[in-house]
């Protein structure tokens, strides 16, 4: 069991080194398109900025503690991307013929997928704006970062991390049924993620009730911020909810998981 895990790692590694060579043969253009990256989701931030400009907070939010909300998300969402790149693009994946190549292969199919690509562009773009917000926010909101707090918040980006991946493999895996699930991807995430950058309590009970069950990017920034920053709308939710993150996203990847493991074996080759 040792010896197999650490030749994962090892092949990982070889499949990471690849592609990092890949994606910066070109240095000044990685650098051009991950500040693209960084700029692009920059603007949501000084949509808040200007916002708050005129009104001092949202529901009791003040500018600080929202750009603590979206470091959350820009950060997982770094490294989220450096793992599953071809879980993003699994339909093309599916379409190109390049899934049959893995098929035949003695390694498992989902860790193939998973190390064949990684878009290092927006997980510097990404990461690179969650970790300026994060700086910026928490050294103005003046949290204590004892013990506790540190390993709360690396639990924190660890589950919210592990949340996103279990989604990008349920859309994923609906490509076994369905070509294009890049769209479902883009209305369940990439547009539910923009109302997790402001917190749920402005939402009427429908929203908040996605965020925190279907789709629960409420456990990724939400609740998690809500334990080092106090705010006091969290007298709305249950307090326990400040510890589910790591539940919701281990159970999320179980059920993920199983779901892909289930329908890999309607998989039909597309014949190219």
């Amino acid at each position: 069991m040792k010896i197999e895990i650490t030749n994962s790692i090892r092949l990982f590694w070889g499949y990471a080194q690849i592609t990092i060579k890949a994606w910066f043969q070109y240095k000044l253009n990685a650098c051009i398109q991950s500040l693209t990256v960084f700029l692009r989701e920059a603007t949501n931030v000084l949509i808040i900025y200007f916002t708050l400009q005129k009104f001092e907070n949202i529901n009791g939010w003040n500018r600080n503690e929202l750009f603590f909300l979206y470091s959350l998300l820009y950060i997982t969402y770094g490294i989220l991307i450096i793992f599953c790149t071809g879980l993003r693009d699994f339909d093309k994946i599916i379409v190109d013929g390049r899934f049959d190549r893995f098929l035949l292969r003695p390694r498992g199919v989902l860790f193939q997928v998973i190390a064949s690509n990684s878009d290092w562009f927006a997980a510097l773009g990404h990461g690179g704006l969650g970790i300026v917000l994060f700086i910026v926010s928490a050294n103005n909101l003046g949290i204590v970062w004892n013990a506790t707090n540190i390993f709360y918040y690396v639990l924190t980006i660890i589950s919210g991390t592990l949340i996103q991946v279990a989604l990008f493999l349920i859309f994923a895996t609906m490509s076994f049924y369905i070509m294009k699930s890049s769209n479902i991807r883009e209305l369940l995430y990439w547009q539910v993620r923009k109302f997790a950058g402001y917190p749920i309590s402005i939402f009427n009970n429908a929203i908040q009730i996605f965020l925190i069950i279907f789709v629960p990017f409420a456990f990724v920034n939400y609740f998690p911020a809500q334990f080092l920053i106090k705010n006091e709308d969290m007298g709305a939710y249950p307090s326990v909810f400040l510890y589910l993150s790591p539940v919701v996203g281990g159970i999320m990847l179980l059920v993920s998981y199983l779901f892909w493991k289930v329908s890999i074996k309607h998989y039909s080759s597309t014949g190219n």
